[in-house]
């Protein structure tokens, strides 16, 4: 037997959590659990559509058939119209670089040797809708990723699912074996396009493993750590072939486009950002869990209204969105929109959207330190400023002295010089943090 820490297990909303070989272990009583002494449970993740018609939760709250959307699409559509409809609609990635959907395909379509990845491998701590997505309606995540295979002329689809979700890994394949065995996948399902088959893989357990070349590096049997861009996977990816990776909730979203058309998409959100996003609250709020709402939504309305606040009337003391890298908010600037753009202008992101409150009551050193544990444990280590970096940021909030100019210059390096995100976001999750807590951080953001 052995014990490992790990940062997230997806269930940020009933908390603290064990994972007992594959079995879930979760809530107050989860020593017991584990011990033997209760028997191992863990909570259903709540779920609920503030939106009044959900596009990503339409299998887990509706009766919407994914795969009803594919046969119509690969027997009436052409991969040119597909990819059109979806570029009308504005669908970025959901999983952190909003890149526009559409044109990621575009880059790689064509080519027969083309591969579509479903990214499943959801490492941020607070987040937990691709989760909630793989295990409640597998079905969807797969018919999205074929519709994307279709778009791009792709022969090959992978799910790459966390380790650290054992139910989510086995009902994806399940899933695939009753879309093989109904003639939704094989050789030109429904009459249209080329053979397309879908293959399910576990990850490693690396949070880095979630950016694109990690993952792709992981695939091939080596090392996730990112590799230097270009060549960008489009043009070079799985065993050199072009290669799209698209998050499990972008590709979620691609069945209900198709179904309803790319206007009653864009319709939704901002003009800028267009549709809807999954917000995952933390076990801190009143109300935690999954809730899908318009991008623009403002966020004190998520924190208070859908969220209920905090428990037992505790007061906020920072809002953490978006995952470790994210950024934080302070309770006054609360009524930013969630929109990619608005966050960034108060010196925080998008990504996954997951929302972690943080009770006021905690010490901000110590909330700073978490972020710099996270950054030295999670560090692949492929680059050395985020490298050294973390692990000297961490020393430096370990001792609780305020940090001096050569600090500064430090942070400066890790943000311009870093390899991939991870080590160029984590100084700006600093300077966040810093902004949000205000005089009672003074000095630590360089």
């Amino acid at each position: 037997m052995s014990l490992r820490i790990v940062r997230c297990l997806g269930y940020c909303y009933g908390g603290p959590a064990a994972l007992d070989g594959v079995t879930p272990c979760a809530g107050p009583d989860v020593a017991d659990q584990l011990a033997g002494r209760a028997r191992p449970h863990a909570p259903p993740i709540p779920v609920a559509d503030a939106t009044g018609d959900p596009v990503v939760l339409a299998g887990v709250l509706g009766d919407e058939d994914p795969w009803r959307i594919w046969a119509e699409t690969v027997s009436r559509r052409t991969p040119e119209a597909v990819r059109s409809e979806v570029a009308a609609s504005g669908l970025r990635g959901r999983g952190g670089a909003g890149f526009p959907v559409a044109a990621k395909w575009a880059a790689a379509g064509g080519s027969p040797d083309a591969v579509m990845i479903a990214n499943g491998d959801e490492g941020d701590p607070g987040s937990y809708a691709d989760r909630l997505l793989m295990e409640e309606d597998p079905a969807r995540v797969l018919a999205g990723l074929a519709l994307a295979c279709f778009a791009c002329g792709a022969r090959r689809g992978l799910v790459l699912v966390r380790s650290e979700y054992p139910r989510a890994l086995a009902r994806m394949r399940e899933a695939v074996e009753r879309a093989r065995a109904d003639g939704h996948l094989g050789h030109r399902p429904h009459g249209g396009g080329a053979g397309l088959e879908i293959e399910v893989v576990a990850g490693a357990g690396s949070y880095v493993a979630g950016e694109e070349t990690a993952l792709i590096a992981e695939l091939e049997g080596g090392r996730g750590c990112a590799r230097a861009r270009p060549p960008y996977p489009t043009d070079r990816g799985l065993w050199d072939a072009p290669t799209v990776v698209n998050n499990v909730e972008t590709l979620a979203a691609v069945p209900w486009i198709l179904s309803r058309g790319a206007a009653a998409y864009a319709r939704r959100g901002t003009p800028g950002e267009t549709g809807t996003k999954l917000v995952c609250l933390s076990e801190r709020f009143a109300r935690p869990g999954c809730h899908e709402v318009e991008l623009g939504t403002p966020i004190r309305r998520i924190v208070t209204e859908l969220g209920g606040g905090l428990r037992d009337g505790a007061e906020l003391g920072v809002l953490q969105v978006g995952g470790p890298l994210g950024g934080f908010l302070a309770e006054a600037d609360l009524d930013v929109p969630l929109t990619e753009r608005d966050l960034a202008a108060h010196g925080a992101a998008l990504g996954h959207a997951g929302l972690v409150a943080v009770d006021g009551r905690i010490e901000p050193l110590d909330v700073l330190r978490h972020v710099w544990e996270f950054g030295a444990a999670e560090s692949c280590g492929a680059c050395s400023p985020c490298r050294v970096g973390s692990r000297r940021g961490l020393e430096r909030a370990r001792s609780g002295v305020p940090p001096d100019a050569a600090h500064a210059r430090m942070l400066r390096v890790m943000g311009e010089a870093s390899l991939c995100a991870f080590g160029r976001r984590l100084p700006y999750a600093v300077r966040s943090l810093v902004g949000a807590y205000g005089e009672r951080l003074r000095g630590w953001g360089g």
